[in-house]
This record gives C-alpha cells, sequence and structure tokens, in this order.
C-alpha cells in the first residue's frame, strides 16, 4: 500500500491545551509522526511526500478569510504585549454570524472553537503539508489505487470550513473528499475516530454530494459535546446524507463491529465508488483520552469489515495518541484491511 507523508507536518509542536479546567501537555505531540509511520511500514505501507498542489484544494473548502487568519494570525499575535507563544483564545463570539473583529485576540476567538488547537510559529506549515498529503492521496486513488494511506498530522476532523478545534486546522479527510467529488467521484466518508468528526459533518451537512458516516463515544459527556447526536441527519438538500451512530463510553469490539455493520450498509446505500476512511486509533481501550474499548486485534476486524465494502479505500489519519501500542493498533487495521 502507498502512504504519504511530508516531513514538514513536524513543525506543529503544540505545548499545551485545556481539559477540565487544568492546563496539561497537548498529546498532540510530533512524536505520534514516528510511531505511525513504523506502524504502517509494518504493514507494507511505502512512503513518498506530496506535490505541493497549491491553496486550490483547501480553498475549496475553507474560506479565504480563515485561511488567511491561519497563515497570519501567529506572527500578529506576538506583536501583542505579553503574548504567550502560542495563540489561544480566551473569547468567543455567541454565533458565527456575529461581526468579524479585527483585532488578533477577536479573531482568534471566532477561529478557534476551543483551547486545544493552538497555533504556533510552525502550525500553518504543518497543517497545509497535512492538507497536501491528502490531496495526494486522492489523486493516488484517481489514478488507479484501490488503497492508499495518509498520515496526516496535525489531523482534520474537527475543523469547519472557518474553524480550527480539537487539535485540527485544515480538515484533511473533507477535501480528500471533495477532490475526488470534482473528479467526477462520489464519496463516502466514514469516520472511525473516538470523537465525532464534527468538521466534516458541518461541512458537508446542506450537501448530498457527500455522504458522512461517524461512529464515536456519545458526545452528551465527551467531546465534542455539542455534535455526533444521533438526531443529527443533515439540513435541506443534505438531509439524510449524515449518520451519526454514538456509543456508549467503554464500547468494546463486538459492539463497535456490529454497529460499523450498520454504517458500512449506509455507505453502500449511498451509492459511493470509494470511501475515505478518517481513521481515528484513539479508540483504543488504553488511548490516554479514554472514549471507547478497542482492543488491538479489534483494530483488525475492523480493517476487515471495511474490506468488505469492496470499495477503493483512502485511509486519513486522525486522531491516535501516544500509548505504547499505537503503532501495532495501525499495523493491525491496515493489516485487517488488506488481508481481508
Amino acid at each position: 500500500m502507498k502512504a504519504i507523508f511530508d516531513d514538514r507536518q513536524r513543525k506543529h509542536d503544540p505545548k499545551h491545551f485545556m481539559a477540565a479546567g487544568t492546563r496539561l501537555a497537548n498529546p498532540e505531540q510530533p512524536r505520534r509522526i514516528e510511531v505511525l509511520q513504523n506502524g504502517a511500514i509494518e504493514a507494507g505501507c511505502v512512503f513518498q511526500t506530496p506535490t505541493d498542489h497549491g491553496l486550490g484544494p483547501i480553498a475549496a473548502l475553507h474560506s479565504a478569510e480563515y485561511l488567511v487568519f491561519l497563515q497570519t494570525i501567529h506572527a500578529r499575535w506576538r506583536r501583542i504585549k505579553n503574548a504567550s507563544d502560542e495563540v489561544i483564545p480566551n473569547v468567543h463570539p455567541d454565533r458565527r454570524t456575529a461581526s468579524y473583529p479585527r483585532s488578533a485576540v477577536g479573531q482568534a476567538g471566532f477561529h478557534q472553537a476551543d483551547t486545544s488547537c493552538p497555533i504556533a510559529e510552525g502550525t500553518w506549515d504543518a497543517a497545509y503539508w497535512s492538507a497536501q498529503s491528502a490531496v495526494e492521496g486522492a489523486d493516488l486513488m484517481l489514478e488507479g489505487e484501490t488503497a492508499a494511506y495518509v498520515l496526516s498530522r496535525p489531523p482534520g476532523h474537527h475543523a469547519f470550513s472557518d474553524l480550527a478545534g480539537g487539535f485540527c486546522f485544515l480538515n484533511n479527510s473533507a477535501i480528500a473528499a471533495e477532490r475526488l467529488l470534482m473528479a467526477g467521484r462520489r464519496p463516502a466518508i466514514l469516520d472511525i475516530d473516538v470523537h465525532h468528526g464534527n468538521g466534516t459533518q458541518g461541512i458537508f451537512y446542506e450537501r448530498s454530494d457527500v455522504l458522512t458516516v461517524s461512529v464515536h463515544a456519545d458526545p452528551s459527556g465527551f467531546y465534542p459535546f455539542y455534535w455526533g447526536h444521533g438526531h443529527e441527519r443533515g439540513e435541506g438538500p443534505g438531509r439524510g446524507t449524515n449518520l451519526n451512530l454514538p456509543l456508549e463510553r467503554g464500547t468494546g469490539d463486538d459492539a463497535y463491529l456490529t454497529t460499523l455493520d450498520t454504517a458500512l450498509e449506509r455507505v453502500l446505500a449511498f451509492g459511493a465508488d470509494i470511501v475515505i476512511i478518517a481513521l481515528g486509533l484513539d479508540a483504543y481501550e488504553n488511548d490516554p483520552l479514554k472514549g471507547l474499548a478497542i482492543t488491538t486485534p479489534g483494530f483488525a476486524r475492523i480493517g476487515a469489515a471495511i474490506a468488505g465494502l469492496g470499495l477503493p479505500t483512502l485511509f486519513v489519519q486522525e486522531g491516535g495518541y501516544l500509548a505504547d501500542e499505537l503503532g501495532y493498533n495501525l499495523t493491525s487495521v491496515l493489516t485487517g484491511f488488506q488481508r481481508a
């Protein structure tokens, strides 16, 4: 299986985030890259670097206003007296239709949903090349590859069209889907991260041309809290093209696989001719974020179930944090897929 990664994705090195009112070390660390690379190589992946496809594929989904913000905010923030090294918002508008401020502090609150997406000097460059890796993965599929793996880091599925959040800045899976759609394909995005892909849902919520399905821990008491509930089905033209399948905290392999079957049935019913797997590995039983309880062999079963779709499949990395078994879990899901 071909795999895509650019070394500039290491430049994003966040230090902190807030959880339950406590300042903690940010778990979305560059060291994830080596662990995931090794896991992919163990599964037989051969890595290549992406071509620079420019801003076009990114701007197809993210607003120009937001892209200017991401590119310039750190330098502007650092000009503020006593500013922190990282851009972390401390004020937010009560609605997306609120007036757009000129100040760096106000724009940070407008474009950053929470404190888990700090922006430092290297963040834009890393996010840009993470997205370019996803575009390259989509192009490989258009060239006839039946499966590929994209090591997108930082991840993307919590990023809306003009809003960062949850360690995410550019929505890599959505960018890949749009690339495939523009080339005449009918893509579905299946998100198996432990957290609901709220940014992906938001981008496509009023559209009928991309199916979004997410299997995740119940957000009534788990990030992202406000999205990912079972009644959210899409709106307007998108009504019925979004499916959320929330699971009780601590759900293990067997119950998860039963729910995954429902997700796979919806992908087939949509008539998708290609599927993008937003591949979170944080559903693992010992992941630091503790949402579900999938075992390492369970990931192989997930990979095999996805292979049962019989569709070209692009794996785009989302979550999965530094536990001893992180790399083994990636090997497990990709090996399970390839063997099936």
